[in-house]
């Protein structure tokens, strides 16, 4: 089971570390067209999926941060997905291992004000631990609801990479807490 002290809760939402009882769940966020269309622009596949779910797991293991899995508090319904990571992405320019900030959200969710939510409370908890440090987050420039919650939530673009051929903007926000 996930460890509690890793647990975030808002008004509406629980956040913990992934398990691997969060899978068909993610499985079938993933798989959506929806939800993948500016996050690689295909639906995931379930050995994709199962990777990725790894990856999430293997950052708190590695780095001591990650992802965390969404759920409404009042329902327990899986909502999404959020958190932080260091890909090593192969860009240009490279990112430089400042933790990047991500976040997807099943269809059903959408326009809630979840993701905005979700995100306010992990840069809370990155403020906590990383009192002076920056993240990032990389948007596809067509994705006009990321950006906005990017910007609600602190970020502001500060360039465009290339990744993979294509451009993206590069957000980023400063910790809002000085150091003690």
């Amino acid at each position: 089971m996930p460890d509690s002290d890793l647990q975030i809760d808002t008004d509406r939402l629980v956040l913990r570390p992934h398990t691997r009882y969060d899978f068909a769940e993610s499985l079938a966020m993933w798989s959506d067209a929806s939800v993948t269309r500016f996050i690689g622009g295909k639906p995931f596949t379930q050995e994709e999926t199962w990777a990725r779910l790894l990856r999430y797991i293997g950052h708190w293991a590695m780095l001591g941060f990650g992802y965390w899995v969404i759920r409404e508090r009042a329902t327990g319904r899986f909502v999404g997905e959020v958190g932080f990571a260091d890909y090593q992405r192969d860009m240009d320019p490279p990112l430089d291992g400042i933790p990047e900030a991500g976040w997807a959200l099943s269809p059903h969710v959408h326009g809630k004000g979840y993701a905005t939510e979700a995100l306010r409370a992990v840069t809370l908890w990155a403020d906590d631990r990383w009192p002076t440090a920056s993240t990032i987050c990389m948007i596809d420039p067509d994705n006009a609801a990321s950006v906005r919650v990017a910007t609600r939530c602190g970020y502001a673009q500060v360039r465009t990479a290339i990744y993979r051929g294509r451009p993206s903007l590069i957000f980023e926000r400063l910790a809002q807490k000085a150091s003690t």
